[in-house]
């Protein structure tokens, strides 16, 4: 008889089942004290996280998004300027940066890791280049130390949103470049019940200035020196992530078992596996494969029920978003080939060893 069994994606109630208690006294605190706009679990939270991720200074912000624009802003990104990032990776990445009022500029990524290097980013850099977008992807660290030691004028802005948790050489994710922003979507290793995200610095100067865009360009209510926006960390969010957080370390634990039990059984399969690159301790946000005739094999464990998807199907360059970079098919080869080929096998901590025992049965038996 066939396992009929369905293995989700991601698997966001067995995270609430850890905390629903927690959260829930939590909210109910919020509401008796209606501190729902920057209150004490904001602080707190901003607190914890910057300690977790080795930085000085941590602004809750409204979303991912909204931390990579305002990371450039208070880095002085500004019309005219040019800012480099990967053709691999979600657009939100070169969505902020037209908001900031720059130019995206694509490179293409290391056909191993698909993370950009610094020999894929220097055929890019030119005069107007005031900025660089590493993103982590996958839950793995592009090589930002290399990165801003080669380009030693030009501001870096660590992209952590799929990397809570994850080392370089032992520097944790936002802590090396000039500045970082991560994204608290839902599905992120550490995410809240909505948009949220968070941008990190070291540098005091910068992260007074993202402090003060992110509530109406001011820390004084109804004093306005400058232009900013409303993009603050909700108190009700604050008291997910604080749950959450508390847990993550051991959360990334269980995805790197899932990953090594994925690893092991999928050992001399025709599939093309996950590189880790040296240097790097990876939290496995998401389990990503390449395998040929990847949509037909993606229909049949979707109609299988195994919760599979792809990150991402459609480069930068090729979205009708940004057709106006006039890049073209063929512009970046490594990040073309790699979007035809991925799948995103099921990844949460949750995870149990017999669903990716069916997960794998599931994908061999598709591959013929």
């Amino acid at each position: 008889m066939t396992d009929q069994r369905n293995v989700p994606l991601v698997d966001l109630g067995w995270q609430h089942d850890q905390i629903k208690d927690e959260v829930l006294a939590g909210w109910g605190e919020v509401l008796n004290r209606t501190s729902f706009i920057l209150g004490p679990h904001v602080k707190q939270f901003e607190a914890e996280y910057a300690r977790f991720s080795g930085v000085e200074h941590c602004i809750g912000v409204g979303s991912g998004t909204d931390a990579l624009e305002l990371a450039l802003r208070a880095s002085g990104i500004r019309p005219g300027d040019e800012v480099i990032l990967p053709a691999n990776t979600f657009i939100a990445t070169a969505l902020a940066v037209t908001r900031s009022g720059a130019t995206p500029v694509l490179v293409d990524c290391d056909p191993e890791t698909y993370l950009i290097t610094p020999e894929t980013i220097a055929p890019a850099v030119t005069k107007q280049t005031k900025a660089i977008i590493p993103v982590h992807l996958y839950g793995q660290m592009a090589p930002v130390q290399e990165i801003m030691e080669a380009f030693t004028d030009i501001v870096v802005l660590e992209d952590g949103a799929q990397s809570q948790g994850a080392t370089r050489h032992g520097a944790p994710s936002g802590s090396i470049g000039h500045i970082g922003a991560t994204s608290f979507y839902p599905g992120k290793n550490i995410g809240a019940y909505g948009d949220a995200g968070a941008v990190l610095t070291n540098d005091p100067a910068l992260g007074e200035q993202v402090h003060k865009l992110r509530n109406w360009g001011s820390d004084v209510k109804y004093f306005h020196p400058e232009k900013g926006f409303n993009s603050r960390l909700d108190t009700i969010q604050a008291v997910v992530l604080l749950a959450k957080l508390a847990r993550l370390e051991e959360w990334n634990r269980l995805r790197a078992e899932a990953a090594e039990r994925y690893l092991e059984t999928l050992a001399g399969s025709h599939l093309v596996l996950p590189t880790v690159a040296e240097g790097n301790e990876h939290v496995w946000h998401l389990f990503v494969i390449q395998v040929d005739d990847r949509d037909r094999i993606l229909k049949a464990l979707n109609d299988g029920g195994i919760g599979a998807g792809i990150h991402y199907p459609i480069p930068i360059h090729l979205q009708g978003a940004y057709e106006e970079l006039g890049y073209g098919v063929g512009a970046f080869p490594n990040s073309e080939l790699f979007s035809s080929r991925a799948l995103s096998l099921p990844m949460f901590p949750g995870l149990a060893p017999n669903d990716q025992e069916h997960v794998v049965s599931r994908l061999l038996e598709a591959m013929g």
